[in-house]
């Protein structure tokens, strides 16, 4: 089993979902067997919601981590909803971190989990610095850690 993580954007554009999805589903062609990968993934609206469905779409397994046990309630907006429990419903495997609320200590400890437990980690970002606990500092912990980053941002990607 090929486990690949995804870290990105959560304010990419509606013209940039394809951009994006077409690069994850390349992306995950490479591994050869589809079956053969999990995508570990947050289930956040944009890049993380992008990467799963294109892990499913490919025939892989979807693994969840969600910051904490209130995650939904609190974060997950009206229109992600039915996405987000679409998603929770197609996952072989929920994980949920040990916080009661989502915060910053909880979107930590989910980011460390998911790059904690990939063999890869495809990162849906635009190069840009980013506040503690954003994409790119989710990138630099990959780094660290020694786990390969693959990133994408397709011409014509755009945050809103």
């Amino acid at each position: 089993m090929t486990r690949i993580g995804v870290t990105g954007h959560m304010n990419i554009t509606t013209d940039t979902v394809p951009l994006v999805y077409n690069e994850i589903r390349r992306v995950l062609a490479e591994n050869g067997d589809p079956a053969n990968v999990v995508g570990i993934s947050c289930i956040a609206r944009g890049a993380d919601s992008v990467f799963a469905r294109a892990v499913l779409d490919s025939g892989g397994r979807l693994e969840v981590v969600l910051p904490s046990r209130n995650y939904r309630e609190r974060k997950v907006k009206p229109d992600h909803a039915p996405k987000f429990d679409e998603l929770i419903a197609r996952a072989d495997t929920v994980r949920v971190m040990d916080f009661d609320d989502a915060g910053r200590d909880a979107y930590e400890a989910a980011n460390e989990a998911v790059v904690g437990t990939c063999d890869r980690l495809v990162a849906v970002w635009d190069s840009q610095p980013s506040e503690k606990g954003g994409t790119g500092t989710v990138v630099d912990l990959a780094r660290e850690k020694g786990v390969p980053v693959v990133i994408i941002w397709p011409d014509g990607a755009a945050r809103s």
